[in-house]
């Protein structure tokens, strides 16, 4: 298994966009699992679960692991799955759904870190907006290393992505200087 995974491909992102299949692969996170381990977790039918792993197959995400018995064991491909696919009509709403999310979860954290928030509501807005504006503008490098096939570790990909960051934090200044009128630090 790889630690990091970059999917740039619409394709393999629309296949994520559907909830079963992101919840899949939220459950083989935590260790690999059979049909039947998805279905009972998941309450859906086998034929299902077995149709949605092996959609994740086909686009790389899941494997077969081993046999035991009469099941097969799936798990990730990958420990971490970057998703940083180039805008594609398709997929846009997922991506900004999934932008929503991580935004929210970003404040969250600050917020149980004890940082006080003026406006959560504005805060939320700048930091999908920011993540958007990083994401867009790093499209170009990470679909290159991810085309080169480059076995990224997690560290290797926080650096990476803390990099992308650097590169464009001059275009960020200002976006920066309301965030923090909205954090109390």
């Amino acid at each position: 298994m790889k630690e990091v995974l970059i999917i740039t491909e619409a394709e393999k992102v629309k296949v994520l966009s559907e909830e079963t299949r992101f919840r899949i692969l939220q459950l083989l996170r935590e260790r690999p699992m059979t049909i039947n381990e998805l279905s009972e977790i998941l309450g859906k039918d086998r034929t299902t679960i077995y149709r949605h792993v092996k959609m994740l197959e086909s686009a790389g995400l899941v494997e077969e692991l081993e046999v035991q018995g009469n099941e097969r064991v799936y798990a990730r491909t990958a420990r971490l799955f970057l998703i940083k696919a180039e805008p594609d009509e398709s997929i846009e709403e997922f991506r900004q759904a999934y932008l929503q999310v991580e935004a929210r979860k970003l404040v969250e954290v600050l917020e149980k870190a004890g940082f006080r928030i003026r406006d959560k509501n504005a805060l939320e807005k700048f930091a999908k907006e920011v993540l958007n504006e990083i994401e867009l503008n790093s499209q170009p490098i990470l679909k290159r290393i991810s085309q080169a096939g480059i076995d990224l570790t997690e560290i290797e990909l926080f650096h990476l992505l803390n990099m992308l960051v650097f590169l464009q934090s001059c275009d960020l200044c200002g976006k920066a200087e309301r965030v923090k009128e909205l954090i109390k630090f």
